[in-house]
This record gives structure tokens, C-alpha cells and sequence, in this order.
């Protein structure tokens, strides 16, 4: 079980971490072309990214619930 938690806690933050770093740069793009458009990309930008960190916290949870939970008991 404890293989099993670390590979749910690996796949739950790579894939948040991914998109992240990709919204990022595109954030910076968009405002870099439309500097006047700053306050709607950021907010969109901070909004977008407490849903990805959410599903990574769901995922260390889900890895939490396997580690403690022995089916061989």
C-alpha cells in the first residue's frame, strides 16, 4: 500500500504541476498582448489555478485514505 500511496501522490501532482506552469506562460503571453486585459487574465489565471491545486490536494487525500486504510487486516 505504501507503493501504491506514493504513485497516487506522483500522478495527482504532475498533472496540476503541468498545467500550471503551462497557463503561466500563457498568462504571460496574453497580458505581454493585451496590457489592458491584465485585470481580467489575472483574475481568470487565479481562479483557474485554486481549481488545479484543489485536485492535487483531492489527490493527496485519495493517497492519505490508501496509505491508512489496510485491506489486509
Amino acid at each position: 500500500s505504501v507503493i501504491v500511496t506514493g504513485l497516487a501522490a506522483v500522478f495527482a501532482s504532475i498533472g496540476p504541476g503541468v498545467g500550471q506552469g503551462t497557463i503561466a506562460g500563457q498568462v504571460v503571453e496574453g497580458i505581454a498582448r493585451q496590457l489592458e486585459a491584465e485585470g481580467n487574465i489575472r483574475g481568470t489565471l487565479l481562479l483557474s489555478l485554486a481549481f488545479m491545486e484543489a485536485l492535487t490536494i483531492y489527490g493527496l487525500v485519495v493517497a492519505l485514505a490508501l496509505l491508512f486504510t489496510n485491506p489486509f487486516i
